[in-house]
């Protein structure tokens, strides 16, 4: 490991144990983005379920594309969440479960689009920011602001590039929020008709990169790993209970499934993790 990465690791706080994933998984990645770009801005979708490091992957792969000398912009589908007022409006109008943010529904997907297209033309963009403490966007004066035009954009998220399931495989509830709190499907009908809405945005994607999990199980226990080490920290968000995890991973599960089962197919390049998430194989198409 270079000692140029063993800093930047240190100084975004990720342990010496990184350096097998930026040397199997990053590097690799970073060097065939990098002959896609071809003199044109590239926009690259970074898809993988909670915990699987997809936040870590973009920012490491941001920080190796820029040191071979490319522009590199990164927007996180996270950032581009409704407002908290207008997701309990949205909640009070269609479903309450729709004030949980994360689900297709609960994102600003407009915001987003007119966002990748600025930051492909030359001048100033300044790219959304959402606060997780406050649940709610940050005032527009704190987004941070990129000069364009960038020569990649690294678009991540749990559900980018996600395709919207048939609407008979809504019918059966899959766990005990659909089964409790979404009786009658008007939810989860709703969440699968929003995905068909984002797909317009999902088609600009030059490339898509999927972390694929090894099951749903696994992505359970990586979000509650996630968690735990929060609570012991004291640090982030308001810390969930291990019962407040468990319901809402329960929110992601339907869309999750579905990714890992159709996803890996049409990837660009697939990064196959073990339950530790070590890298298991690596396949470009």
């Amino acid at each position: 490991m270079t000692d140029d990465i063993a800093a930047f690791l240190a100084a975004n706080g990720l342990p010496p144990s990184a350096q097998s994933a930026v040397e199997q998984i990053h590097a690799p990645l970073a060097d065939w983005i990098a002959a896609q770009q071809a003199g044109r801005t590239l926009l690259v979708g970074l898809c993988g379920a909670q915990g699987s490091g997809k936040s870590t992957a973009a920012l490491v792969i941001r920080h190796l594309l820029e040191a071979k000398g490319l522009r590199v912009a990164a927007l996180s589908l996270d950032d581009l969440y409704l407002t908290r007022a207008e997701r309990l409006a949205l909640a009070q109008r269609v479903h309450p479960l729709l004030a949980t943010r994360g689900p297709p529904g609960t994102h600003d997907i407009a915001l987003g689009g007119a966002v990748i297209t600025s930051l492909g033309r030359p001048g100033l963009t300044a790219i959304p920011s959402f606060d997780k403490a406050s649940d709610d966007r940050r005032p527009r004066e704190a987004w941070p602001v990129f000069k364009g035009p960038a020569d990649i954009i690294l678009f991540e998220g749990w559900c980018v590039g996600a395709v919207p399931e048939p609407s008979d495989a809504l019918d059966e509830a899959i766990n005990a929020l659909e089964r409790d709190e979404d009786q009658d499907r008007v939810w989860r009908r709703y969440v699968n008709d929003a995905l068909a809405a984002y797909q317009p945005l999902f088609a600009r994607l030059d490339r898509l990169i999927l972390l694929k999990a090894p099951q749903f199980p696994v992505v359970e226990r990586w979000r509650g790993e996630q968690e735990a080490k929060a609570r012991a920290a004291r640090t982030g968000p308001r810390v969930m209970s291990e019962a407040e995890v468990a319901r809402f991973i329960q929110h992601y599960e339907r869309l999750t499934r579905a990714i890992l089962a159709e996803m890996p197919a049409r990837a660009d390049a697939l990064v196959e993790l073990g339950e530790d998430r070590e890298l298991k194989r690596l396949s470009f198409r």
